[in-house]
């Protein structure tokens, strides 16, 4: 009986099923009906087009773009590339940042390649969607760009302005402005400097602002300076305490610059410890000849011309033509010569404040013939003895030259060197002439020892 009634049930559902399927439309006219209803569409919107004025159109269109954003979730922030002629920092900083974020799912970037840097540069290409998460919150950027409006382009000459849009949801608004735009920011200083070449500058008239530049390749390290162990350690903790002072400069109302004096013989190191110095702070060189400026006035031109983060070097100041003592300032016009007030004009007046995170560095090989004037706090603050070679110079040299830290003769160079006077240059000079290093220590101590017989004895 049960199964009987089963049997029904199941043959009224197949009956049913069979029905509707028969009742329902053919793929055929489900297809035609699709078809007519798009075309009505665009007709209906063709229509309106025609008959709804375009300052009509314009408001319900901008009336549910503000309907729609209302009800969206979603924060938009725009970046533009700049404001009239003014680039915008932070739409740099997000270039750079983004380049670091390409992954598998990336389809398009952007690769460069500069003819001062060594790596590829990697940006982001145009509507490449990139997600970045930031304390656990999903980021979203896109890079677009827009044609410039003609009212636009008295003050932007560009034919389009590119923008970035960042979206993300809108209770992440204050932790965005104030927390990940700022780690951007210094993200993205982070990567130039890891990335930068240091550049060699040298004074041309006819090169913008007086300047023309190349790639600074000098191989020059701490680890590879044969100063005493101490000085070096000095220098190097000066140096990493003046790039770390910004606040504190600005606190106390002075120029953030820093000046050192090199002196000693010539051979001593003087030059190669700048481009040290320019390698470990990856700072540009500025090498400022004074033979090669015309004027004061010139002057300061160069001096605003070097950019922050750079070292400029006056190289033997003591033998600089053009110097005048200061009676003798009043004797020549300011665009006549470069005078000695104009120098220190230079260093410390008003225009030295034209800029952040400088060093100046001035080389001599005799300090007691420089005025004293050059020589005090607040230009010349800290003075730096390049005298002869010392035992453990040579170590360094020893080391660099021949990959020797021990040897039978360095007992013997050791007594040698604390009688004799030799400037790290002549060192390595014998330590080149052979790759084998008995060889090389042989031939150092016959010079050394010649020396000696030559009366070259420290005093």
């Amino acid at each position: 009986m049960i199964n009987d009634q089963n049997h029904m049930q199941t043959s009224a559902i197949s009956q049913t099923k069979m029905e509707f399927f028969e009742t329902m439309p053919s793929s055929k006219t489900i297809l035609t009906a699709a078809t007519s209803l798009t075309a009505s569409v665009i007709l209906f919107r063709s229509i309106a087009s025609d008959l709804i004025p375009e300052q009509l159109q314009l408001f319900f269109s901008s009336r549910f773009q503000k309907l729609s954003n209302r009800l969206s979730s979603q924060l938009i922030v725009v970046i533009e590339e700049s404001e009239g002629l003014a680039s915008n920092q932070m739409f740099d900083a997000v270039n750079v940042y983004l380049g670091t974020k390409v992954n598998a799912w990336t389809q398009r970037i952007k690769v460069n390649k500069p003819d001062e840097d060594e790596e590829l540069a990697v940006t982001v290409d145009r509507y490449q969607e990139v997600t970045d998460y930031y304390e656990n919150v999903k980021f979203t950027w896109i890079m677009k760009s827009r044609g410039i409006k003609q009212s636009e382009k008295n003050t932007n000459p560009k034919t389009e302005l590119r923008y970035f849009e960042l979206s993300f949801h809108k209770k992440q608004k204050e932790m965005a402005l104030k927390s990940y735009l700022p780690y951007i920011l210094k993200r993205a200083k982070e990567i130039k400097e890891e990335k930068r070449v240091v550049r060699l500058h040298t004074v041309d008239y006819n090169g913008t602002d007086y300047w023309s530049s190349v790639v600074l390749n000098h191989p020059a390290t701490f680890g590879t300076m044969a100063m005493e162990p101490e000085m070096k350690k000095e220098l190097i903790e000066d140096l990493d305490m003046f790039v770390s002072r910004k606040d504190y400069y600005r606190r106390v109302g002075k120029a953030w610059k820093r000046g050192y004096l090199l002196y000693g013989p010539p051979g001593t190191g003087k030059s190669s410890l700048v481009a040290a110095m320019a390698n470990y702070l990856k700072f540009d060189v500025y090498d400022l000849d004074l033979r090669e400026v015309q004027c004061n006035s010139d002057l300061r031109r160069l001096l605003i011309g070097s950019s922050n983060r750079s070292i400029l070097v006056i190289e033997d100041i003591a033998c600089n033509v053009g110097l005048q003592n200061r009676e003798n300032d009043n004797d020549t016009t300011e665009d006549d010569k470069i005078t000695l007030s104009g120098l220190l004009n230079f260093i410390d007046g008003l225009w030295s404040s034209c800029g952040d995170e400088r060093i100046i560095v001035f080389t001599t090989n005799h300090k007691d013939r420089l005025d004293p004037a050059l020589l005090r706090p607040g230009r010349m603050d800290v003075h730096i003895e390049m005298s002869h070679c010392t035992f453990s110079g040579f170590r360094v040299l020893a080391s660099n030259y021949l990959k020797t830290e021990e040897h039978r003769l360095f007992k013997k160079i050791e007594d040698l060197f604390q009688r004799v006077k030799v400037t790290p240059a002549e060192v390595a000079g014998e330590l080149m002439k052979s790759n084998n290093s008995d060889v090389a220590l042989e031939n150092l101590v016959k010079f050394l020892q010649n020396k000696e017989h030559e009366g070259v004895t420290r005093s």
